[in-house]
């Protein structure tokens, strides 16, 4: 008898462990999206996580405040259990992006009358991710598919796509969702629609014998629609009462605030952040759906999210940025080569090749002062802030007073007071060699007490564009 019982436990146990294997698996192969840097299998630790059963849940369901009520069973049971115990790693990440993320899925579901919990919908498609790709090419905060992202208004091509666009991604998933409703009337299969397509769910509903609920047509969808909804209505709950299951943050993330700026022409994003002193990771924070560290032609009126603290300084401006920040034939092109490079390396490699520089390039050590960025640093001597990170191995743009950096210039290029960090010029009939992202408006921030007119005078200049290479009078 012992031995029997011995027997029963192990297979009671391997029983619980094969359906935690299926849960596992079954969980986010809804569209199938790799959500980039972020892993998703359980992970356990040691913490306090209070108990709970399946009444207590049930009687906390039926006091939420929603527009999207829904029933407790134990397909949606057994997520929540997978979301408060099993992988709370993934729950605590979701809940320190949300506060980036809600307000705007809130603003435009009240724009379009809907019910503000489909806001948490964008968890179960993306995990708050709005790089997030899928293996079958849905991408952004909601995955949308190409063609029915174009259908919303979320054009794409190799510099731009508006698919990873938060607000504009947003407001055409409400847009989306709304007219599944209207063809459904119901909500949970406006959800299922969303995820199989309308196609799908039509079958469902024939298969079924003219059933028109969810639950009702629950056999017949697609496998992973299945588990779609009551992921979904799982998340309506956890997030409502996480700090009942433990789920608090330690140290909470802020979003950064930030202001719409328009252009109106193309723009290198990587020449704004220098000549601003914007980090250029702050820019690709804000702006996702720029690709390549650039705006073409193509999408030259689009707005730019850029930090509220600098929107006022870019504004002034703006006229005077313009030809800074334009966006040229040779820089679109090295911007777009980085770019595959960056994509096709390990980041050691790239550490490794991209730190050693060309024999023809004299090198500076510039003493980080007080007040320094690594953006006002870039504009002072002509570069980037990509390249003073490659060129002093930099993780992140942390510098500290007293650091010594190293930075490159072609020989010749500019005056040897530059190194002493003086950009000022002493001599008379000096010059200067045009480097490639360089404008009037640069230069003259290089040498103070030169205007761009002055530049133009002395230079004979009819307009304010000039090349690499070019020699300019200055002084």
């Amino acid at each position: 008898m012992k031995n029997l019982s011995i027997s029963l436990t192990s297979i009671f146990f391997l029983l619980i462990l094969s359906q935690k294997e299926a849960l596992s698996q079954e969980l986010f192969e809804i569209n199938n999206a790799t959500i980039e840097e972020e892993t998703i299998a359980p992970i356990y630790h040691f913490e306090h996580i209070p108990d709970f059963n399946y009444n207590e849940v049930a009687k906390k369901i039926q006091a939420m405040d929603t527009d999207m009520p829904f029933e407790l069973n134990e397909r949606i049971f057994s997520f929540i259990n997978y979301f408060v115990v099993r992988n709370r790693e993934y729950t605590k990440m979701v809940i320190q992006r949300k506060d980036v993320f809600f307000p705007m899925f809130e603003q435009a579901l009240l724009d379009h009358e809907m019910p503000e919990d489909i806001k948490y919908l964008s968890i179960i498609e993306s995990g708050l991710n709005p790089k997030a790709k899928s293996r079958v090419g849905a991408l952004g905060l909601w995955q949308f598919m190409p063609a029915t992202g174009k259908m919303y208004g979320l054009d794409y091509n190799k510099d731009v796509d508006l698919r990873m666009d938060p607000e504009l991604s947003s407001d055409a998933a409400a847009k989306y969702l709304k007219s599944l409703y209207r063809m459904f009337g119901n909500w949970e299969l406006a959800l299922a629609a969303y995820n199989c397509g309308p196609g799908n769910v039509r079958k469902a509903i024939r298969r079924s014998g003219g059933k028109k609920t969810f639950w009702g047509v629950y056999d017949y969808l697609p496998k992973e629609t299945r588990s779609y909804v009551p992921q979904f209505q799982a998340m309506m709950y956890v997030m409502r009462y996480a700090e009942d299951h433990n789920l608090i943050l330690e140290q909470p993330t802020y979003p950064i605030a930030y202001e719409k700026i328009k252009f109106n022409q193309e723009l290198d994003l990587e020449q704004l952040a220098a000549i601003s002193g914007i980090c250029i990771e702050d820019l690709e924070y804000l702006n996702p759906a720029v690709q390549n560290r650039m705006i073409p032609v193509s999408n030259q009126f689009m707005a730019v999210n850029v930090p509220k603290s600098k929107a006022g300084f870019i504004t002034e401006n703006k006229e005077e940025f313009s030809d800074a920040v334009r966006l040229t034939s040779e820089r679109s092109v090295a911007l777009r080569t980085n770019s595959i490079a960056t994509a096709n390396i390990s980041k050691p490699a790239a550490a490794a090749t991209t730190s050693q520089v060309p024999s023809n390039q004299d090198k500076i050590t510039y003493v980080v002062r007080s007040g320094d960025v690594l953006g006002t640093i870039a504009q002072k001597h002509g570069t980037t802030v990509t390249n003073i990170k490659n060129w002093n191995n930099l993780s992140s743009n942390t510098i500290k007073v007293g650091q010594k950096l190293a930075i490159y210039k072609k020989g010749g290029s500019f005056d040897s007071n530059l190194a002493n960090n003086n950009s000022t010029l002493d001599n008379a009939n000096q010059f200067y060699t045009v480097q490639p992202g360089d404008s009037l408006w640069i230069i003259s921030k290089k040498f103070n007490g030169v205007t761009i007119e002055q530049i133009k005078k002395l230079n004979n200049l009819n307009s304010n564009q000039i090349k690499p290479g070019q020699k300019l009078k200055i002084g």
